[in-house]
């Protein structure tokens, strides 16, 4: 998996992963341990597949090479926003000091919780909530990425990042094509942040609470 769809990827314009780091804590995170036991088979192939409740796993790649653009060191506090089955927090785990990931779907939520306890990641937190609005109680972050595509990029992220702080988040319409972007937030407040555009993408969307009229 890290050799074929990595470290020289096969799909078309995919930039190869680099971090000698990402790749190895690819090698050792059982992705198959994060699949319904239906997917187990199907696990490391470079595909998202289906975890239930409409969500997905990414494929391999997409894990890696969004690991990579959030340049996480040992320090770092670092935000997922859609834990999914817990395999993206998994990765981060033994490279940050603390993981706080947040799970709307209160199912997934729960699984995800055990599963990451069970397995010995002892340094993650997983909350249920909307994670549109962050984790204010935990903020500020070094790092944040985001694994649903949004519709555009939630200031209340970027607000809980320190200054210099990196976000990965794919911006874009709802079941359309979407844009990877990595923010960088200056020093002047939410509003202050750069914006690169790293590649096209496509994911599941960003889903919040609803609101009651």
């Amino acid at each position: 998996m890290v050799r074929e769809q990595m470290a020289a990827p096969r799909w078309s314009g995919a930039p190869p992963v680099r971090d000698s780091r990402v790749l190895e804590v690819m090698r050792r995170t059982p992705r198959h341990l994060f699949v319904p036991a239906a997917q187990m088979s199907s696990a490391y192939e470079d595909r998202p597949l289906s975890i239930g409740h409409g969500q997905t796993i990414s494929q391999p790649y997409m894990v890696a090479k969004m690991t990579e653009l959030l340049e996480t060191r040992k320090e770092h506090r670092v935000l997922e926003i859609g834990t999914g089955s817990g395999y993206q927090a998994a990765v981060l785990s033994p490279l940050a000091a603390e993981v706080y990931t947040i799970e709307i779907l209160e199912p997934l939520g729960r699984e995800a919780r055990d599963r990451l306890r069970a397995l010995g990641y002892k340094n993650v937190e997983v909350r249920i909530g909307d994670g549109y609005l962050g984790w204010p109680e935990k903020a500020p972050f070094d790092r944040i990425i985001v694994t649903a595509g949004a519709a555009e990029i939630p200031l209340p992220l970027v607000e809980q990042l320190v200054p210099g702080g990196r976000m990965v988040i794919p911006v874009g319409p709802h079941w359309q094509t979407q844009i990877l972007k990595v923010i960088t937030k200056g020093s002047r407040g939410p509003h202050d942040f750069r914006v690169e555009d790293v590649m096209p993408v496509a994911f599941v969307p960003l889903v919040r609470e609803k609101k009651d009229n």
